[in-house]
């Protein structure tokens, strides 16, 4: 059995727990808390015959208080970064959690997701700002921890990059999302 460490990254309150225990456990709740420091969980799955348990590290939200800390990173074989529709700051936060992952864990796999697609008509968040990730060379996964939309899409997209990547050459890499 493979074990993979992923990182979920992203500002605080774009729904990082909610989408591990809609991945893990199959369930929601509307209840909002705070994640102090890290909560690590497990899933284990089997991706194109390929056994793989993925060690999930659900990182609390950063803001201007609370920064990201490499040491959290290190070891990851990719991450998830989410980002909240609802809510456009987000995206400028990831992308400076972006560039501090690439430094600290060079060119691993990771796939954006933007959640909260449930409630798409109040988004925040522009297609300009979308086309803006795709010009980044960014995949990303439409996602709603509530409904489960894009959640077992956006894990199993991140295990099939860390598996290619680690089956290949180092520079196979580079590859982001999918």
């Amino acid at each position: 059995m493979i074990e993979k460490k992923i990182c979920m990254l992203g500002a605080f309150a774009v729904g990082k727990t909610s989408l591990v225990r809609r991945f893990v456990s199959s369930c929601f709740s509307e209840q909002y808390q705070t994640t102090i420091g890290v909560t690590v969980d497990k899933k284990s799955m089997t991706v194109d015959g390929t056994p793989l348990t993925m060690v999930l590290w659900d990182l609390y939200g950063e803001d201007e208080f609370q920064k990201l800390r490499a040491s959290y990173l290190r070891g990851s074989s990719g991450y998830l970064l989410v980002l909240d529709g609802m809510r456009r700051a987000t995206l400028d936060i990831a992308l400076h959690i972006q560039e501090r992952a690439t430094d600290t864990l060079g060119p691993v796999p990771f796939v954006v997701l933007i959640n909260k697609h449930d409630r798409r008509a109040e988004w925040d968040m522009t297609d300009q700002d979308l086309a803006q990730l795709a010009q980044r060379g960014w995949s990303f996964v439409m996602s709603s921890a509530k409904t489960g939309q894009g959640v077992e899409e956006a894990f199993t997209t991140l295990a099939r990059a860390m598996l290619a990547t680690s089956d290949s050459s180092p520079t196979a890499g580079k590859t982001h999302g999918s």
